[in-house]
């Protein structure tokens, strides 16, 4: 009865010494039990006798019932009953699972409509691959079965091509599941779809997906499934990050990381495994689809191969000692010993890579069972093989998961196992720890040419990040790894220096170049400081950028990439001998900024200018570059849009950059970048150079705005309305701060979208980074009004902004603001600290 059905599947999925393969047997085992007394009722209701059965398909029909899983149930029949007597029959058996709240997918068919379906759809073809008897005729659901398989077997050189398609199409829409913060676990690359898809590849004869580990890869994913279902009670497949900490609870986890590294590592070995798979799909169809070679019997054999073998006889082609092409794969050649040559595993890595070719699966097992290890250090075959495998470009990531599967990576780097599928909860980041540092050496590869040392850059790029594996700043804990690493690898101790300072300040040039004063001797001298020679310097600026470039497309852009290389020519400038510029002096100013300087003061008013701006990523990434001409454009980067650049100047007073911030806010206008700064006019210029003679002012300083800002949604505003609205809310007739309040009070009258909680914005001192000011960093959530809120501490505060920087990476804010007393002196720590205090209070 339904009653004691729903009581008794209550208590299973309460019974806590009962989870995982047992649980979901138990479940689906009691479920039959109620099916087939609901077909057994309601055949006798219906009249309807022998000739029909009912059958489990898919995930049902293998037994894989989660808490809240689908029932996807066929009713099958010979077609000598009454239509309207299975139309009853069927109602007797789908309304009690309604009643119930459980999700059907049902069916009523005979076994000719039945094939003849899925010989139509695809998915009903893989369902019904998995089909198992529930109850009724035995010998009905058995020929079923019979007939679709050999269906499915006949049909497979057509079929298994749609399979592939629709996997790939799949993983384009929901990502790879081994990469993603808040994966689905069935629908992503590497989840449960496509550990389905190797059984119906393996059903078809064609070929068999390898087997180790990817039984407990699928129990892992599946245990995580039905935790997921039990703590939200709802039928989601989706690994939001809200429920992680819940469900790893479930699992007896650590962590939400702990769980998410394992759904990780099980996600790489579905993916690995159809990655294997498929390939060996394609060789077999093709093979099939080739003209038969004559006198093949007379050659030998049934022509048959296992790569890397005697028994191959394809043609082999010459890659490296010990390594060949087969079949577009990189397989060992017949004389290749691996047990007495510790560099062949780096070797066919390497040789693999540069041909853009895949290493066999049983190439590298052979490698990962019989290889012995590198002496310490390394002979240089090995160092360099390592860094050609590096220098690959995209193809390098292939082969290093690959290797990666078999264990070979952990056991060449052993520091890598603590970054392996380790997550990275940041947005900005689309990568784990260890495919974003592969990730980087991909991206550093294409930047070898700016280097002299590109085997330097392309070591520093795998191991910039290895320190996250360990607690406090990972840039230190790196620092140290890396050390060892190198000399392990061979390098000598003036490479292993350099190395060691790359991993150690890989953040310092975006970090410095976006949020300090570049104008500021110190800022400058304290980089060169940490660089110490142009050599690093010239492989920091490198690695700065393909290590933006592999997290994530908002962590690079030409306005950094014009930022880094401003402050790299710089220091490489004070590294040569040169004096760093001297901040006393006037700061140059553009021909129009000085313009709109001159207009302010002598309006005594804001002056505004807008710009559209484009800017293109030069080949070798250096910097911003201009524009390209119609003629030969094609041959030019891609202009990448960068917002608009908002210049506005203003008179010197109490309160501007706050107000300025404000009415950028109210025009829904997001800063993307700012910087502030005060431009002194002597009193007897204007716009002709001549007196100004009839001027509201006489001598003193301008405020420069300059900004990057981008229409929330939307148009961009005028300037003029955006220069009245900055006029009015100078002199007071525009109250920004109640408007920005009643917009803030409109939003709370709509629910939130569920996502990440924020963090705590955090207001920091950065002591040493200037000797002309004190520099104050915030780093909070970005949010509409979020500078004008700051802007507005600062000033409630009594201290005076000499410069502001401003950063926005993804929805993460970094404001660093250069502050100093109303004498013009930097405050003294103390002081300094209550400044940051009371910011931070205004924030909360």
């Amino acid at each position: 009865m339904p009653g004691g059905y729903a009581a008794a599947r209550l208590r299973l999925l309460q019974e806590e010494s009962r989870s995982g393969p047992p649980r979901r047997s138990a479940l689906a085992e009691l479920t039959d039990q109620w099916l087939a007394a609901l077909l057994t009722s309601g055949a006798r209701t219906a009249g309807v006798g022998a000739g029909v059965s009912l059958v489990a398909v898919g995930g049902y029909g293998r037994g894989e019932l989660s808490p809240r899983s689908d029932l996807d149930v066929l009713l099958l029949h010979d077609g000598s009953a009454d239509r309207g007597a299975l139309a009853a029959l069927a109602d007797q058996v789908w309304y009690p699972v309604w009643d119930m709240g459980l999700a059907l997918d049902h069916s009523v068919r005979t076994p000719d409509e039945a094939r003849r379906t899925s010989g139509e759809d695809l998915k009903v073809q893989l369902g019904l691959l998995d089909a198992r008897h529930i109850a009724g005729d035995p010998a009905l659901t058995s020929g079923l079965r019979t007939a679709v398989l050999a269906d499915w077997r006949a049909q497979a050189p057509k079929r298994l091509p749609e399979l592939h398609e629709l996997c790939q199409e799949r993983a384009q829409r929901h990502g790879e599941l081994q990469f993603l913060l808040e994966p689905d676990l069935k629908e992503a690359r590497g989840g449960l779809r496509d550990a389905t898809a190797l059984r119906a590849i393996a059903a078809s004869w064609l070929a068999d997906a390898p087997r180790e580990g990817l039984a407990d890869a699928r129990r892992r994913l599946l245990d995580a499934r039905d935790a997921l279902h039990l703590s939200t009670g709802r039928a989601t497949d989706r690994l939001a990050l809200q429920e992680q900490d819940q469900v790893a609870a479930a699992l007896g986890l650590l962590d939400a990381d702990t769980l998410l590294r394992q759904v990780y590592e099980s996600a790489r070995t579905v993916s690995y495994a159809g990655d294997v798979t498929w390939r060996e799909v394609e060789r077999v169809l093709r093979a099939r689809s080739a003209p038969r070679p004559r006198l093949r019997g007379l050659l030998g054999g049934r022509g048959g191969r296992a790569a890397g073998t005697a028994a191959d006889t394809g043609e082999r082609s010459p890659l490296a000692e010990g390594v060949v092409e087969q079949d577009g794969e990189v397989v060992l050649a017949l004389t290749a010993r691996p047990e007495r040559d510790p560099v062949l595993p780096l070797r066919a890595a390497a040789a693999a890579a540069q041909a853009g070719l895949p290493l066999s699966l049983h190439a590298v097992r052979r490698l990962a069972a019989a290889a012995r290890p590198l002496p310490v250090p390394w002979p240089p075959e090995a160092r360099e093989q390592l860094v050609t495998l590096l220098g690959a470009g995209e193809s390098t990531v292939a082969v290093w998961e690959a290797l990666e599967a078999e264990g070979l990576i952990t056991r060449l780097l052993p520091d890598w196992e603590r970054v392996r599928c380790r997550p990275q909860r940041n947005p900005v980041h689309r990568w784990t720890v260890d495919r974003h540092l592969v990730e980087t050496a991909v991206r550093a590869s294409a930047l070898s040419r700016r280097v002299g040392r590109p085997d330097l850059l392309l070591v520093a790029a795998l191991l910039h990040d290895i320190g996250k594996g360990w607690p406090g700043d990972h840039s230190v804990a790196g620092e140290t790894i890396a050390r060892d690493v190198a000399a392990r690898i061979g390098f000598d101790r003036a490479d292993v220096i350099v190395l060691a300072t790359l991993v150690r300040h890989h953040l310092l040039l975006v970090e410095t170049a976006t949020r300090r004063d570049l104008d500021d001797p110190a800022t400058v001298r304290s980089v060169a400081d940490a660089v110490g020679g142009p050599v690093t310097l010239e492989l920091l600026h490198a690695l700065t950028e393909a290590d933006a470039l592999a997290t994530g497309p908002a962590a690079w852009s030409a306005w950094r990439g014009s930022l880094v290389a401003d402050l790299v020519k710089r220091v490489a400038a004070v590294l040569a001998g040169e004096p760093a510029a001297d901040q006393s002096a006037p700061q140059e100013t553009t021909a129009e900024q000085e313009r709109l300087a001159i207009e302010a003061w002598r309006t005594g008013g804001p002056v505004l200018a807008l710009h559209a701006r484009s800017e293109a990523l030069p080949p070798d990434g250096a910097g911003a570059a201009e524009p390209a001409d119609t003629a030969g454009a094609g041959d030019q980067p891609e202009p990448e849009p960068i917002g608009v650049e908002l210049l506005i100047a203003v008179p010197d007073q109490p309160g501007v950059l706050a107000t300025a911030a404000g009415v950028l806010a109210l025009h829904r206008l997001t800063v993307r970048a700012a910087d502030l700064r005060a431009v002194e006019l002597p009193p007897e210029l204007d716009g002709t150079g001549g007196p100004v003679a009839d001027g509201p002012h006489r001598g003193g300083d301008v405020l420069l705005l300059s900004w990057r800002v981008a229409a929330e949604y939307g148009s961009l505003p005028q300037a003029a309305r955006l220069r009245n609205d900055l006029m009015r809310a100078l002199d007071g007739s525009l109250d920004i701060v109640a408007r920005l309040a009643e917009r803030e009070a409109a939003y709370r009258k709509y629910p939130r979208r569920r996502g990440v909680h924020a963090p705590p914005p955090r207001v920091t001192i950065a002591p040493g980074s200037s000797q002309l000011a004190t520099v104050i960093e915030v780093r909070a959530q970005d949010a509409p009004g979020l500078l004008h809120r700051i802007g507005r501490a600062l000033e409630a505060a009594g201290v005076t902004v000499r410069s502001a920087h401003v950063s926005t990476l993804g929805a993460n804010a970094v404001d660093a603001f250069y502050v100093t007393d109303t004498a013009g002196a930097p405050l003294q720590p103390m002081r300094a600290a209550e400044v940051a205090r009371e910011v931070q209070r205004a924030l909360a």
